[in-house]
């Protein structure tokens, strides 16, 4: 990137144009500096946008200490918690205006192994949206509970058939958007959050005519912090899925587009 903070293609441009990979953050101290470092260890090229929801662990100043040093790396600080849509829907304008072509949702915790994003990337030249999936072939979870398994599995099964979205794993977090397809999902519009904010950005995909793609990943689950899944996000994903899903077939019915 120059020095005014605009983009400056390195290898992976030639191919695709600058990736800008997003990581949300809420009292991530413990795990934040070497997910960083693998990021750039596994993709060079590749930008880092820290979106921190002001964390009292004071994630948020390793972020800034670690952009001081790297111009590969960036922080968006934000006032207080505002949940995991509105970060990566932060972090995704942020990335636009800076003029990124390619958008990477990543966790924090080291869950989503910054070592396949190059898999990733590599799926995008035939695709609008690459999904990393625990549910293709090749994909698998670690450390996780049967419990757990079946609320995922579950969930993608749900809104695979609710919403008629051909998806295996559509509750998953580790994406690479195309520039191109964000700007086309109407994000202003997009309200949800947790599991919720991505079935909703699948299913705005797929609807709108992307093409979407699955490539396997191995989901590991966090060693350090605690999960950010709660009763709530559930409830929230189960509602808002279903009114979709119900709104969805009745306005087919009326020969409404979605």
């Amino acid at each position: 990137m120059s020095d005014d903070g605009r983009r400056n293609p390195g290898a992976m441009g030639d191919a695709m144009g600058p990736v800008l990979v997003i990581i949300p953050t809420y009292d991530e101290a413990d795990s934040l500096e070497m997910i960083v470092s693998r990021v750039r260890s596994s993709v060079a090229e590749a930008h880092i946008l820290v979106v921190d929801d002001n964390s009292p662990d004071g994630t948020g100043k390793i972020a800034d200490e670690l952009a001081s040093t790297d111009t590969h790396a960036h922080v968006l600080h934000r006032e207080g918690k505002e949940g995991l849509g509105t970060a990566y829907l932060a972090g995704f304008r942020w990335g636009i205006e800076h003029g990124y072509e390619v958008l990477v949702e990543m966790d924090a915790d080291g869950s989503h192994q910054p070592e396949e994003l190059p898999r990733l990337l590599g799926a995008l030249p035939g695709a609008d949206l690459v999904l990393g999936s625990r549910w293709v072939p090749g994909g698998s979870v670690v450390n996780w509970p049967a419990s757990r398994k079946f609320l995922s599995r579950g969930g993608s099964l749900y809104s695979r058939l609710l919403l008629g979205v051909p998806i295996r794993d559509v509750t998953g977090g580790y994406r690479a958007f195309r520039r191109e397809t964000l700007l086309g999902l109407g994000l202003d519009a997009v309200a949800s959050q947790g599991y919720c904010f991505q079935v909703d950005l699948a299913w705005r995909s797929v609807t709108s005519g992307f093409r979407v793609t699955e490539v396997p990943i191995t989901f590991v689950e966090r060693e350090r912090g605690d999960s950010k899944m709660s009763r709530a996000i559930v409830a929230e994903a189960l509602w808002r899925v279903t009114a979709w899903g119900i709104s969805s077939r009745l306005k087919r019915l009326a020969g409404v587009r979605r």
